[in-house]
C-alpha cells in the first residue's frame, strides 16, 4: 500500500529514551506525559523526558531499593518515589529550597500503597488497596498535610488527569467502579456505578481487569471505555467497546457501544476525538467516531468503524550513533509489536525499542476511503486541522474528473454552513456576555498601546469601536471620540461614518470633516455630497481648493437634475455654460463631455432663447 491508504501514523519526532534492560527501569507518568529512565535504583542517574520538554531532566537518587513508581508533580517542582508498600519518599526540585528527602507513610494501617497521582502541583493522592488519602505536600515544611480519606476496598485505580478522575475497582468482582473528582483542593466523591460483564460469572473471582477499561476525554465529555471481549447478546460474534458517560453531576451512563466484529488481543486510543482501536493479531487499527450517525436502540447508539481496518503507517527508525555509522538505511519498527504499551489519550511506548510516540490521524487518505461525502463532511468538519483537506474536497466535487451532483454539493454546502452558523451563534453569545462599556475600553486600551509604540492601527479596531458604541446607541461617546481625534481620521472611517447616517444623522457632518481634515479625500467629499444632492455644496467646495475647471459638467449636470429642482439645474448648466465661455471662448458643450441629453432638457423647460450665446469681440 503506498502512504495514501494509512489513515494513521506515528509522530515523526517521537521522544527517544534509554531501553529497558535489567539495569534500567522505564516508567511512564500519565499526567506529565514523561517517561522516567531509572539506572540502578537511581544510584547510576535518571532521566526525564517528555514530549514537550526541549531539555531532559537528569539527576541521581541514593538508591535505598527498588523503585515502584516515580513521578514530578505538575510544574516538576517536587519529585515522589514510592520504593515499598508503606510510604512516598519526596525531595524538592524547587531553587533555592532544601534537598533532603522527607516521607509519608500511608494512614490506613495495614494498607498497601497501590501507587499514587499528582493532582496539581502540590497535592497528591494515594491508593491503597484498602481506600484512598488526599494530601497537601507542603515543600518547605518537608512533609505533607492530610486533607480528606475515604475507606473503601481496591483491587485497582485508574487515573484521567485530563478529566481530574480516579477511578477505584471496588467490590470481589471488580466491576463496581468508585470515580473521585479532584479540583482545588478538594475531592468529591461522584456515584459509582456499574460495569455490565459479558456474563453471569461463575466464580466469585476478579473478573474486571484494568487492561479492559481506559478513560479519556472526547468531545469534551469524559468517558469510561470498557473492552468487552464478547457481547452480551448471543447472536453477535466479536468484541465490543461500551463507553459509559461520566459526568460532573449525575450518575455515570451506557452511551455508546462500538462494535469490532472481531476477537483477540485490543488496546485503545483516543485521537483527534476518535476512539482508535488497535488488533494486534492482524497487526491493523480502526476508527470510531461517536458524534457521526448511528443505530440507536432507545438506550444506546451503536457503532462500526469510519472506515476499513488498516495498519498503521510503516515506520523507520533511524539509526543512532556516530555520523558515519547512522548513514546507514533506517530500521523498520515492529508495529503492533507485544512490547507495545498504550496509554491515554494518544501515546503508544515500546520499552523494548526506547521510544514514545504520538499517535496521529492522517485526514487526506479518508477522502478516498469514505465515498460519501455527506458522511466524510460530518467527519472532517470534527476534526482540528481540517480545513485544507475540506477544501481539496470541495475543489476535487467541482473538478471535471470526479464532478459530484448538484444534490451531493448542495449537502456539503448545507453542512459547511450549519457549522458556519454554530460558529457565528457562538460568537454572537461571546460578545453579548461580555459587558459592551467593557469591551470598548479594552478596545481603546490596545489602541492606545499601539500608538505609544507607532504601530498602525488596523481599519477594522476603529470599526469595531465604532460599530460596537452605535448598537448600544452611544453617540455621544462616538462623537467625543471624533471630536477628540481618539479616533483616527481615514478614508474608510469616514465611508464607515456615512453608512450610519441614517442610525446618526449628524455622522453624515462628521465624516465630511474628517475628509476634509485628511486633504487628499477632495473626490469622495464631492461624490458624498452628491449623492445627498448637495450640488451647489459639492461645486462650492470644488471651487473652494480651486479644481473646479477640471471636473466633469455631466456628473453635476445628472445630480441637478435627479434633483428635480429646475432652478437648481439652470444655476448649475449656467455655471459650466460660464466656465466654457472662460476656457475656450464658446459657451457650448464639446461633444466629448456628453451632455447633450441636458442641452435639451434645457431648451425644453427654458426654450432656445435661455442658451448663453457666444461672446464676440
Amino acid at each position: 500500500m503506498g502512504e495514501e491508504d494509512y489513515y494513521l501514523e506515528l509522530c515523526d519526532r517521537p521522544v527517544h529514551f534509554e531501553k529497558a534492560n535489567p539495569v534500567n527501569c522505564v516508567f511512564f507518568d500519565e499526567a506529565n506525559k514523561q517517561v522516567f529512565a531509572v539506572r540502578s535504583g537511581g544510584a547510576t542517574g535518571v532521566v526525564v523526558k517528555g514530549p514537550d520538554d526541549r531539555n531532559p531532566i537528569s539527576f541521581r537518587m541514593e538508591d535505598k531499593g527498588e523503585v515502584k513508581c516515580i513521578k514530578f508533580s505538575l510544574e516538576n517542582k517536587i519529585l515522589a518515589v514510592q520504593r515499598t508498600s508503606k510510604t512516598v519518599d519526596f525531595s524538592n526540585f524547587i531553587p533555592d529550597s532544601s534537598q533532603l528527602e522527607y516521607t509519608q507513610e500511608c494512614k490506613t494501617k495495614n494498607a498497601n500503597i497501590l501507587g499514587f497521582c499528582w493532582t496539581s502541583s502540590t497535592e497528591i493522592v494515594f491508593i491503597t488497596d484498602q481506600g484512598i488519602e488526599f494530601y497537601q505536600v507542603l515543600p518547605e515544611k518537608r512533609n505533607l498535610k492530610l486533607l480528606k480519606s475515604q475507606n473503601i476496598n481496591v483491587n485497582w485505580y485508574m487515573y484521567c488527569p485530563e478529566g481530574a478522575v480516579i477511578l477505584l475497582s471496588t467490590t470481589v468482582l471488580g466491576n463496581v467502579l468508585q470515580p473521585f473528582y479532584f479540583r482545588a483542593g478538594t475531592m468529591s466523591k461522584l456515584p459509582k456505578f456499574e460495569i455490565e460483564l459479558p456474563a453471569v460469572p461463575k466464580s466469585t473471582k476478579l473478573n474486571l481487569s484494568e487492561r479492559d477499561i481506559a478513560m479519556a476525554t472526547i468531545y469534551g465529555q469524559l468517558y469510561v471505555l470498557f473492552l468487552r471481549h464478547h457481547s452480551r447478546t448471543s447472536n453477535s460474534t466479536g468484541a465490543e467497546v461500551v463507553l459509559y458517560h461520566l459526568p460532573r453531576e449525575g450518575s455515570c451512563k451506557k452511551m455508546h457501544i462500538l462494535k469490532l466484529n472481531r476477537t483477540g488481543k485490543f488496546a485503545l486510543n483516543v485521537v483527534d476525538n476518535l476512539v482508535v482501536v488497535h488488533h494486534q493479531d492482524t497487526e491493523t487499527s480502526v476508527i470510531f467516531d461517536i458524534k457521526l450517525r448511528g443505530e440507536f436502540d432507545g438506550t444506546v447508539t451503536f457503532h462500526h468503524p469510519v472506515l476499513p481496518a488498516r495498519s498503521i503507517q510503516p515506520y523507520q527508525i533511524p539509526m543512532a550513533g556516530p555520523a558515519p555509522v547512522t548513514s546507514q538505511s533506517p530500521v523498520p519498527c515492529k508495529l503492533y509489536s507485544s512490547s507495545w504499551i498504550v496509554f491515554q489519550p494518544d501515546i503508544i511506548i515500546s520499552a523494548s525499542q526506547g521510544y514514545l510516540w504520538n499517535l496521529q490521524v492522517k485526514l487526506q487518505p479518508i477522502v478516498n476511503l469514505l465515498p460519501d461525502k455527506g458522511r466524510l463532511m460530518d467527519f472532517l468538519l470534527q476534526r482540528k486541522e481540517c480545513k485544507m483537506v475540506i477544501l481539496s474536497v470541495c475543489s476535487q466535487m467541482l473538478s471535471e474528473s470526479d464532478r459530484a451532483t448538484l444534490p451531493v454539493i448542495a449537502t456539503v454546502f448545507d453542512k459547511l454552513n450549519h457549522e458556519y452558523k454554530k460558529y457565528l451563534d457562538a460568537e454572537q453569545s461571546y460578545t453579548t456576555d461580555v459587558p459592551h462599556k467593557f469591551v470598548i475600553a479594552v478596545l481603546m486600551e490596545y489602541i492606545r498601546s499601539l500608538n505609544q509604540f507607532q504601530i498602525a492601527v488596523q481599519h477594522y479596531l476603529h470599526e469595531l469601536v465604532i460599530k460596537t458604541l452605535v448598537q448600544h446607541n452611544l453617540f455621544y461617546m462616538l462623537h467625543q471620540f471624533l471630536q477628540y481625534h481618539v479616533l483616527s481620521d481615514s478614508k474608510p472611517l469616514a465611508c464607515l461614518l456615512l453608512s450610519l447616517e441614517s442610525f446618526y444623522p449628524p455622522a453624515h457632518q462628521l465624516s465630511l470633516d474628517m475628509l476634509k481634515r485628511l486633504s487628499t479625500a477632495n473626490d469622495e467629499i464631492v461624490e458624498v455630497l452628491l449623492s445627498k444632492h448637495q450640488v451647489l455644496a459639492a461645486l462650492r467646495f470644488i471651487r473652494g481648493i480651486g479644481g473646479h475647471d477640471n471636473i466633469s459638467a455631466r456628473k453635476f449636470l445628472d445630480a441637478a437634475k435627479q434633483t428635480e429642482d429646475n432652478m437648481l439645474f439652470y444655476t448649475i448648466f449656467r455655471f459650466f455654460e460660464q466656465r466654457n465661455q472662460r476656457l475656450r471662448g464658446n459657451p457650448n458643450f464639446t461633444p466629448g463631455e456628453h451632455c447633450e441629453e441636458h442641452v435639451a432638457f434645457f431648451k425644453q423647460v427654458f426654450g432656445d432663447q435661455a442658451l448663453m450665446r457666444p461672446t464676440t469681440f
